[in-house]
Parts: C-alpha cells; sequence; structure tokens
C-alpha cells in the first residue's frame, strides 16, 4: 500500500474525528499567545545566504529584516532604509537607514553592518553578482549612510535588494556577516520582529522564536515583506511533523494552529472540520523540478538531459503530488509562471508529448554505459518523495541505471552543494521546487540561471541563457522583454537547465481561532492573532 491509498483508508475510517488508529502527536493544546505551527520541511540549518531552502528563507524573514521588501504587487518598498539617492547617469547610490534599529542583542543597526551583510550576500545571489560584476565601490558614509558606487547603470537596484527568493539580502551584525559566504553561520541574531531561540531549537523537532520588544515597525500597513510586520502574539514555534497523517490529527485537536502543506489527500477531511480554515496557499503555485547535475555524467551529456524530457509525462508527476484533483495542476512546456505577463511556451513541444522510443534512441546516441543515476530523493517532504518515485520509474523505463539515495531535505539541502562525484558523496539528480513568485522573469529566478560556476546547484553552463537574461534586463519595453523570455525559454528548454515536472498549487490549513493568514509566497506571520 502506497502513502496516498494508505491516508485515504485512513481518512475513511474516521480520520475526520482525529483518531481511526493513527499516530497521534504528544502536545497540550496550544497557548492563546503561543502560535504553533508545522512548516514545510524540518530546519536543519538557519544560514540565510548560505543556501536557498525555502524553509530556512521562511524562518529567516522573522528573524533579520531587509533593507527593501516585495508587496503583493512585485514592487520593492522601503524597509529599513529611510531615502535613497541616485546619480542622474545611474551609477552612484545612496542609502540612509532609518533611526533606532536595533538588533536582538541590543547593539544598533550601523551602515557598517548593512555593507558586510551586502557583501556576503552579493557573493551567493544571481542578482548580487551581477552588482558585484560592476561594482565600484560599496562603502559606510557614516553610522547610517552607505554609497554604492557602479560602472554601468543597475535599474533592477531596488528589485535585488527587496526580492523575496533565497538568498534575500538580510542584514546581520558585521560581525556574522564577515563570515565566508560558502561557511554557515553559527550565531543568528537580527533586527527582525522576532528572536530566535538558539537554545530551544531542536532540529527535527522544533525550532521557536519570540517576539522582539524593541522591533521598530513601519507605519504602512503591512503588505508581503513591505509594510509594518506587526506581531501579535508572544511566540511562534515551529513543530516539526514529517507524516502527514499526524500534522492534520494535531491540527484537528488544537494542538497546533497552521500548517503550511496539508496534502491534498488529507483536505477534504480538513475542510469537513468545523474549527479550521483552508485555502490555497498561493496562488502563484509553485514549478516542480527535476534538477540534474551538468558536472559530472550523465548529465554532463545534453543528449542524456534530453532523453529525459522527452521521456518525461508532467501529469505522471503531478498526479503524484496533487492526486486526483485537476484544479490544482497545469502542463508546463517551459519554465516561467503560467498566467503572468511575461509567459511564454516558445521551445516547449519537447515537454508536451511523451516518447520514450525517441528517449532510449537519444540515450545511445550519448552512449550511455549504464553509470548510476544517483536520485537523492527527500523521504520528508511529500513533493519530493511524490516526484522521486516517478523519477525513478521513468529512468528505469528508458534503461537507465537509478541508484536511490532515500533520505531527508535538510541532507539533500547539504549534499546538493557538493562538487564530489556522485560516487563519492555528490549527486546525479534531486527534485525541488520553485515558488511562482520566483519564476515570473529571470530576475529573481535563480534556477533559471546558466552562468555554470556561479549558477545554481547543477551549475549549468549555457551561454546562450545567459545572453537572453542580459537581453531580458536590457530590454527597453514590454515587447522587447516577451521577446527576450521566448529566447531564454527556448534555449534553456534545448540545452535542459532542468527539468519543469509541472506547475501545482498547494494549501495551507489553520484553525478559525487564528486570524491574519494571508496567501502568498512564504507565510507572513505579522498581523496575525491567535484568540
Amino acid at each position: 500500500m502506497d502513502r496516498r491509498t494508505f491516508l485515504k483508508s485512513a481518512t475513511g475510517a474516521g480520520m475526520a474525528a482525529a483518531t481511526g488508529g493513527l499516530a497521534m502527536p504528544a502536545l497540550a493544546q496550544s497557548p492563546s499567545k503561543t502560535l504553533r505551527f508545522v512548516p514545510q520541511a524540518n530546519l536543519a540549518n538557519f544560514d540565510p545566504i548560505w543556501g536557498t531552502q525555502y524553509v530556512v528563507r521562511n524562518a529567516a524573514a522573522l528573524v533579520w529584516d531587509t533593507l527593501y521588501g516585495i508587496d503583493s504587487k512585485f514592487q520593492p518598498q522601503r524597509q529599513m532604509v529611510e531615502a535613497e539617492e541616485v546619480s542622474s547617469d545611474g551609477l552612484n547610490w545612496t542609502f540612509k537607514l532609518r533611526s533606532g534599529l536595533k538588533f536582538h542583542d541590543g547593539t544598533p543597526v550601523t551602515s557598517k553592518d548593512v555593507v558586510a551583510s551586502l557583501v556576503r550576500w552579493s557573493a551567493r545571489d544571481p542578482m548580487g553578482l551581477m552588482l558585484r560584476a560592476i561594482q565600484v565601490e560599496l562603502a559606510p558614509v557614516d553610522e547610517l549612510t552607505w554609497k554604492w558606487s557602479l560602472k554601468q547603470p543597475f535599474p533592477k537596484m531596488l528589485l535585488a535588494l527587496a526580492k523575496n527568493n533565497a538568498p534575500c539580502s538580510f542584514v546581520m551584525p558585521e560581525r556574522i556577516a564577515k563570515t565566508d559566504p560558502f561557511t554557515q553561520i553559527t550565531e543568528y541574531i537580527g533586527s527582525g520582529p522576532m528572536k530566535f531561540l538558539q537554545k530551544e531549537w531542536v532540529p527535527g523537532a522544533k525550532a521557536v522564536f519570540e517576539k522582539f520588544a524593541d522591533y521598530k515597525p513601519r507605519s504602512e500597513k503591512a503588505d508581503w515583506l513591505a509594510g509594518g510586520k506587526n506581531i501579535l502574539v508572544d511566540r511562534v514555534e515551529w513543530v516539526i511533523m514529517p507524516d502527514p497523517a499526524t500534522a492534520a490529527a494535531a491540527l484537528q485537536n488544537g494542538e497546533v494552529d497552521w500548517w503550511e502543506t496539508p496534502l491534498a489527500d488529507l483536505v477534504p477531511v480538513l475542510k469537513g472540520h468545523k474549527d479550521i480554515n483552508v485555502d490555497i496557499g498561493d496562488p502563484l503555485g509553485n514549478v516542480g523540478a527535476f534538477r540534474m547535475n551538468h558536472l559530472f555524467p550523465p548529465f554532463n551529456n545534453v543528449k542524456v538531459r534530453q532523453a529525459v524530457l522527452t521521456a518525461m509525462n508532467q501529469e505522471d508527476y503531478m498526479r503524484a503530488v496533487v492526486g486526483d484533483d485537476d484544479k490544482l495542476w497545469k502542463p508546463l512546456p517551459g519554465f516561467f509562471t503560467p498566467g503572468t505577463p511575461l509567459y511564454t511556451e516558445e521551445g516547449g513541444e519537447i515537454l508536451k508529448k511523451r516518447n520514450v522510443a525517441e528517449a532510449k534512441k537519444l540515450l545511445a546516441e550519448a552512449g550511455y554505459k549504464g553509470e548510476p543515476v544517483v536520485c537523492v530523493v527527500a523521504q520528508d517532504m511529500a513533493a519530493t518523495k511524490s516526484m522521486g518515485d516517478v523519477t525513478a520509474e521513468l529512468l528505469k523505463s528508458i534503461g537507465m541505471n537509478v541508484d536511490f539515495v532515500a533520505t531527508d531535505w535538510g541532507t539533500v539541502g547539504s549534499r546538493r552543494a557538493q562538487k564530489t562525484p556522485p560516487g563519492q558523496g555528490g549527486w546525479s539528480m534531486f527534485h525541488t521546487w520553485h515558488a511562482g513568485a520566483d519564476c515570473i522573469n529571470p530576475a529573481a529566478y535563480t534556477a533559471i540561471r546558466a552562468n555554470g560556476d556561479k549558477a545554481w546547484f547543477g551549475w549549468p553552463d549555457v551561454p546562450a541563457v545567459e545572453t537572453e537574461v542580459t537581453n531580458w534586463f536590457n530590454a527597453k519595453d514590454l515587447a522587447e522583454e516577451k521577446a527576450a523570455m521566448g529566447r531564454l525559454n527556448k534555449a534553456a528548454v534545448e540545452n535542459v537547465v532542468f527539468a519543469p515536472t509541472g506547475f501545482y498549487l498547494g494549501y495551507q490549513a489553520w484553525r478559525k481561532n487564528v486570524t491574519g493568514v494571508v496567501s502568498g509566497p512564504l507565510p507572513f506571520f505579522w498581523d496575525v492573532k491567535k484568540d
């Protein structure tokens, strides 16, 4: 019996009453000033610059603040910044912090902290790397002011500093920000609305955040990462529950208050509970991803990567992830978010019809000799586990030798950063997903970049993709942006930067005594109240 069949049978056996013989969490009722939240995954590490896992970014948004925040219209708004000026030639930017900002250790936030944080962030972020390439100087001017001088204009500066995709440009104390960007930090001090209680952190079990009394929220209404981040509870406890049946039972019993990613199969039961709200977590959805390692055989050969695309049936992946509800998924012959202004399917024909015979032919032409495909698949994430099961069968169906490594999401996050050969602790492929909000254009879409050693995990090196990224940044109008996006999509498909497994929506669920929960690309805890 597979996971989906088991959960359905358990549901029919009395899940609505939160019993039915399912394992029950050992938690008391959640206190009124404590919000208990079940995140998408375990918080195994907590450096929001070192890696790009959404679970880390989501927790980091509570602890660290950013200079600008993106709003629901994708516009950057001032956050820690009070004012900015840019010279008429676009080469010199001057920024000033809001006064009175403090870190959780009581020290003031200064321009030295900002500069050190930007230096560390820009070494890991694609837009940061673009800024580094044209940087003349990044330096403090006085306690609250700093300047950023460039060799050429960078019109999307504020977007780079506001974007919600990881790594975000979180501001840390200078002493912490001076940590090598390729080494994880070990002290978690920010100036955000909540403090991280490191002594209470038990990876695999819980992470705890406490309201920061000295936080200075902006006066504007909160809107995604912009505006006033007013925390209305004393504590937020992240309770790690990789088993969806356990999480569903805990939510029904009031032992937890909010579940970030309930399994689609359990949603009907949750919707039928009188004390639970259920809604789409993010209308912009997610792009499923089969990420390949371009450095080593077999996926260093473009024909092998093309064989995967040719054999792929996105419906298999999407039904494994979301079940039988056709409203929750769409085929995706490309890489960008459906329904957004720059969406394109140019060059995506290979993804529209499965052809196993052609895939086997491509594999033979590539000279594939049975090298193991090390599939590193997280089992504690429903989406990655489901996609991994489909991938194992797909690869076997075209004659590939599958070495399936069943592990947890924290391990995937660490292992995918390794550039050692697959048989020596490295990897051939892993599954992940990209929030639709990150995939509307190339600006914040880390995974679409193909600039070799500086690219995201898998390190694709495709000059044709990078040319069109540059063309999009340099576009003078919407028509030029759309043309560049079409060519970019075509080049990314032909060279298989990664394999998109489809577009899908997910739910979130919370108890009705909790108000202020909104939809978006991450859980926003400000303005959330518990009665």
